[in-house]
């Protein structure tokens, strides 16, 4: 059976946090009890390309998108740094006005008919992945005292099975509302905090089209990139 490096407590947000108001009254009271991993846990689920269905890697659908454009790519790599081909990778994020094309959002910020706001993918044979968007807008959290969330983008990933789940935040360097966000400070090592960080690469940015950002994820051991939903 497959055993997995475990990861440092230090580099996941904790359970409950005071920076993170939503966990004091989410996260469980008791302390949590370890279950033995089975084959169900270590042996899938297992996609393939029949399973991404229609939803593409370009969330732009149109040349009128507004926002800047960019290019995020990266590889999802296991706990001893190899690549994880056909891995499942999903990202969904808010349009450059801050703004999820989802109901649940009724905060009055336009929406866009060109943009798509969700987008999956099989990474290929070197665990590349890589989607084309648009960077997204900060939007204030309700009821927070004006707790405005970064610009960020979810990713949730399934690596070769349900003990390698993976859904975490990518974030962008340099952006000053980082070192105030609840979610992203709720890690007490600053190392991990870094991990999701996402590097601007020039060299992945398409000449008079689009930035280029380059975001590698872990998904488990003690380079794990930090949990967070």
């Amino acid at each position: 059976m497959t055993e997995y490096a475990p990861y440092d407590d230090a580099t996941q947000p904790g359970l409950r946090t005071k920076a993170y108001f939503r966990t004091t009254l989410t996260a469980p009271k008791e302390d949590l009890i370890p279950l033995p991993r089975t084959a169900t846990e270590t042996s899938g689920p297992a996609f393939d390309a029949r399973d991404v269905g229609d939803v593409g890697v370009d969330l732009t659908l149109g040349n009128t998108i507004v926002g800047s454009r960019m290019i995020v790519e990266g590889r999802i790599l296991d706990e001893d740094g190899r690549p994880v081909p056909n891995a499942l990778v999903e990202m969904w994020q808010a349009n450059a006005a801050g703004k999820y094309p989802h109901e649940v959002d009724s905060r009055p910020a336009p929406l866009e008919k060109e943009f798509v706001g969700a987008g999956r993918m099989m990474t290929d044979a070197d665990g590349k992945y890589r989607f084309t968007t648009v960077r997204p807008g900060a939007y204030p959290v309700p009821n927070t005292n004006n707790w405005w969330r970064p610009p960020h983008i979810h990713f949730s990933l399934y690596g070769h099975a349900f003990a390698s789940r993976l859904v975490t935040q990518m974030f962008f360097p340099g952006d000053p509302l980082n070192d105030l966000d609840g979610i992203l400070q709720a890690i007490p090592d600053k190392d991990a905090q870094d991990r999701l960080i996402a590097k601007h690469d020039e060299g992945l940015g398409e000449h008079e089209h689009s930035l280029g950002f380059r975001f590698d994820m872990v998904l488990r051991g003690r380079n794990e990139t930090p949990m967070v939903d």
